[in-house]
């Protein structure tokens, strides 16, 4: 047994302490600071752990109040803590800056506690460690964390909504992530595909041959190019189902442009057709009525004319404006207002040949073109059709009955025009010609139920 007895150097003539001289060389070993203060906050010993980290001697530690070191901000905190520590005799931890002998700052996490019992006196050991690289993390976190999460939150949200399916894979071409809609075109869930070989799950066929299609995440990693779109393909699913795709791959780089992994991108095919047949009609159709908008309209024109030219014959366009339509939306509502003018393009649809084409040119105006027609006026003719059959269309809106009433103007190919623009503008001031005509000679009611007894529109 060691007999050999040392003292806390710096304890002066107060106390004299054993502390056995293999304990002192095994302290001094340990990474972590140690000091070992008496109940007057004075240090009478520290290991070459904490001489390190406060960048002091041994002389100049012992002997020293232990706080006078912690950082002015926070120095009260620390002491708090301390005089409870010393009243309560319980052991306590805290986060402080420490000041070292040059002058700088790290951070430290001190845990104090009294000496078991048995001590010639009270005497308490501090544990010290070094935080600052953890507290530089959590600074840079504070500042830039949020935003980080932000956008990782951000790009997977944008990969699992970007309408294509997305398979990740690594340079073993073993898959890293696919997003939501490859695995409900796939049948694999994330977790079930992560670390597959991308053939595992994205099994392509050639259409025409039947035989397996090259792999494109392979042939863009080997390339170092992205591999072009792919459009007679067919994907074999975990059920079995055969689905027509486009496909497409890019590699993926690192920092130093060296390949990583590929990303594989495709989508049904079908899906692909049906929406671009959607859009096309989306944009040729007004939205609330379903019939075909101004855009729409000149197109059906250009195809009417020229066939009105190769056969001669006449076709009339008919401008047709809802009369006081303003004071319908304003006394019943928006709603109401719809209604009626669903109502009036059905009644104009069923006034009207198949043939014939029926357009919304905005708000309240709508255009009708009549094709190869057999004479002229037969298109005056068929605009008092319109007006009989609208007249007719009795409607109760919020317990307001409401009849239509329209006026309209027609004009004639090849008579008022040879295109679309010049004909329009004739059926237009045809039809402010007969609104004109129907002020002088009659007072309009009160009530939406009208009768019009204007005269019939001129060609």
């Amino acid at each position: 047994m060691l007999t050999d007895k040392n003292f806390f150097p710096g304890a002066g003539d107060a106390q004299e302490v054993p502390f056995e001289g293999l304990i002192a060389s095994l302290a001094d070993a340990l990474p972590m600071g140690i000091l070992i203060t008496d109940a007057d906050s004075r240090c009478v010993y520290s290991n070459a752990a904490y001489q390190r980290l406060s960048g002091r001697t041994a002389e100049e530690v012992n002997g020293s109040f232990w706080s006078s070191v912690i950082h002015p901000q926070d120095h009260l905190g620390v002491i708090r803590r301390w005089q409870d520590c010393l009243q309560k005799q319980t052991p306590f931890q805290c986060e402080a800056r420490m000041k070292q002998a040059d002058g700088q700052h790290i951070w430290t996490r001190r845990h104090i506690s009294e000496m078991p019992e048995g001590m010639p006196g009270r005497f308490y050991v501090h544990t010290v460690e070094d935080i600052s690289v953890k507290k530089a993390k959590e600074a840079l976190m504070a500042r830039f964390g949020k935003r980080v999460i932000d956008e990782e939150m951000r790009a997977q949200v944008m990969l699992d909504f970007i309408g294509d399916a997305l398979i990740c894979t690594d340079t073993h071409n073993h898959i890293t992530y696919l997003n939501r809609v490859a695995e409900k075109l796939t049948g694999f869930s994330r977790d079930e595909a992560l670390g597959l070989p991308l053939p595992e799950v994205f099994w392509v066929l050639d259409a025409e041959s039947r035989e397996p299609r090259p792999d494109p995440a392979r042939r863009a990693m080997d390339s170092n190019s992205v591999v072009p779109l792919h459009n007679n393909a067919l994907m074999v699913a975990r059920n079995g189902f055969e689905l027509a795709i486009e496909d497409s791959a890019t590699p993926i780089h690192n920092r130093k442009r060296e390949v990583v992994g590929a990303v594989t991108m495709f989508h049904d095919s079908r899906y692909s057709a049906e929406t671009t047949a959607r859009m096309a009609h989306l944009a040729q159709h007004d939205l609330l009525t379903g019939l075909l908008n101004r855009f729409g309209f000149a197109e059906r024109f250009n195809q009417s004319l020229a066939l009105a030219t190769r056969h001669t014959k006449p076709m009339g366009v008919l401008f047709i404006e809802l009369d006081n339509f303003k004071d319908i939306n304003d006394t019943l509502g928006h709603d109401s207002g719809d209604k009626i003018l669903r109502e009036l393009a059905n009644k104009l649809v069923s006034s009207v040949r198949a043939t014939d084409t029926v357009c919304r040119h905005g708000g309240d105006e709508f255009v009708v073109l009549l094709n190869e027609i057999a004479r002229a006026d037969n298109a005056s003719a068929v605009a008092d059709k319109v007006r009989e059959a609208v007249a007719s269309a009795l409607m109760v809106l919020d317990g307001t009955e409401v009849t239509l009433k329209v006026s309209i103007g027609v004009s004639v190919y090849p008579d008022n025009g040879n295109s679309l623009e010049m004909l329009l503008r004739h059926a237009d001031a045809a039809m402010l010609q007969v609104k004109t005509s129907r002020k002088r000679h009659e007072s309009e009611e009160a009530s939406y139920s009208y009768t019009d007894e204007s005269q019939r529109p001129q060609a």
